[in-house]
């Protein structure tokens, strides 16, 4: 993989996806980390998407990806920067998916409880492309917590992929979840190759 050239650090480029449901944060968790001003394709919801898109648990949204997300973030410790591909969330646009997808390292399955099964489509995604991810439950102020079990075991999760909470209005929060991300890539990596 090309290195980026910036003052003296040689950078890695990594490519993440943000995926998930409709309106559980995507835009948000891009929007918190990136140390770019993030390309939106943020759209207002009209009246021609009544019907398409399930506003159940998000009444008050009033915008929605139509395309993608994008956002940049620098770990020059370890010399990488991982660029950011949020996609949409509603079914009419998962064609996207597989371009949006192609080349990551992996992915960050953002999941919102009071919809849990809005996650399932994205996790089934990922589990059948074999790319790794990690379940990170954005707790939206009026969600119950639930423990990581009880969100693995709802979900149908194997015991290797990690499930984290996360709030993705937090730049803190959501760092930790894309390191959490990286290592668990550079884990199944290190798996996969023969001794």
């Amino acid at each position: 993989m090309p290195a980026y050239r910036g003052s003296d650090l040689a950078l890695t480029p990594l490519k993440v996806v943000v995926a998930g449901g409709f309106g559980v944060g995507k835009t948000t968790l891009v929007g918190a980390v990136s140390e770019i001003d993030p390309l939106t394709t943020e759209e207002t919801l009209t009246s021609a998407s009544a019907g398409l898109d399930r506003l159940e648990g998000v009444e008050g949204k009033k915008t929605t990806t139509v395309s993608m997300d994008f956002g940049r973030i620098t770990f020059p410790g370890p010399g990488l920067v991982l660029l950011l591909f949020g996609t949409p969330g509603q079914d009419r646009f998962w064609f996207m998916w597989d371009d949006l997808a192609a080349g990551a390292v992996g992915a960050i399955v953002l999941v919102d409880t009071r919809r849990l099964q809005d996650a399932f489509a994205a996790v089934e995604y990922f589990e059948r492309s074999g790319a790794p991810f990690v379940i990170a439950v954005n707790e939206f102020d009026d969600a119950h917590r639930y423990t990581e079990q009880e969100v693995r075991d709802a979900l149908g999760l194997p015991l290797d992929t990690p499930v984290l909470t996360c709030d993705a209005r937090s730049p803190v929060s959501a760092r930790q979840v894309l390191v959490a991300l990286v290592a668990h890539a550079r884990m199944r990596a290190r798996a996969a190759v023969p001794q």
